[in-house]
């Protein structure tokens, strides 16, 4: 019987995969962002229409993304050729200039690291995935979505904001967080530390649960 392939996939809390490859903004290498937060997203093809409109959004929120030391990667199985010349007709006829590079994935090794190829999606082009990669090289966050359906750029941005903000605070986000919004304070580990917490100021509903602002 032939052995079935074997297909990896990033785990949260560990080292992203490293790789390199050829882009629209030539080579690269993973671990040369080291220092940069990392938004390294895929896409199932070029000349389509829903990719058209989420590189059109992703365009969009890169300046965001850039103000919060995130470098915006894209990925697709096209060849580099095809990469350009959609990025020069999304300029010549939507007036919009893809300012990020896109990975050209012909062999599919960057997708099939990454996890980015579903087959019961495609055998031969990868699902809308979304990774989230901090400044360490680490994988803190992973969304996936399927080929028909386009991604939501102000989840993207919020959630960026929250592992950041988690990192910064050493706190959690409840459900529906916002910037701006009040955050989850660490559970108490030991029975002082439950007695302690009720007289720290914090607006806690529960011994377990207690939120504050930052």
């Amino acid at each position: 019987m032939a052995s079935e392939e074997c297909i990896s996939f990033p785990v949260i809390g560990e080292p992203a995969p490293d790789f390199e490859a050829e882009t629209t903004h030539g080579p690269m290498k993973l671990s040369s962002l080291k220092g940069k937060w990392v938004v390294l997203f895929s896409h199932p093809a070029d000349f389509t229409p829903v990719c058209t409109t989420e590189f059109m959004a992703f365009t969009a929120i890169n300046d965001d993304l850039k103000a919060l030391n995130a470098q915006l990667v894209g990925l697709s199985v096209d060849s580099v050729s095809a990469h350009l010349a959609w990025v020069h007709a999304v300029k010549e006829k939507m007036g919009v200039q893809i300012p990020f590079p896109i990975i050209a994935d012909l062999t599919m090794k960057v997708s099939h690291l990454y996890g980015m190829i579903h087959k019961g999606q495609s055998s031969t082009a990868a699902i809308r995935t979304v990774f989230f990669i901090d400044d360490k090289g680490i994988m803190r966050a992973m969304l996936y979505y399927p080929m028909q359906n386009g991604r939501y750029m102000p989840e993207i941005i919020r959630l960026l904001k929250a592992l950041q903000t988690s990192d910064k605070y050493k706190v959690a986000t409840p459900a529906n967080w916002q910037p701006g919004d009040k955050v989850v304070v660490p559970a108490p580990k030991t029975a002082a530390e439950m007695e302690k917490r009720l007289s720290e100021g914090y607006e806690c509903k529960d011994w377990y649960l207690c939120f504050k602002k930052i």
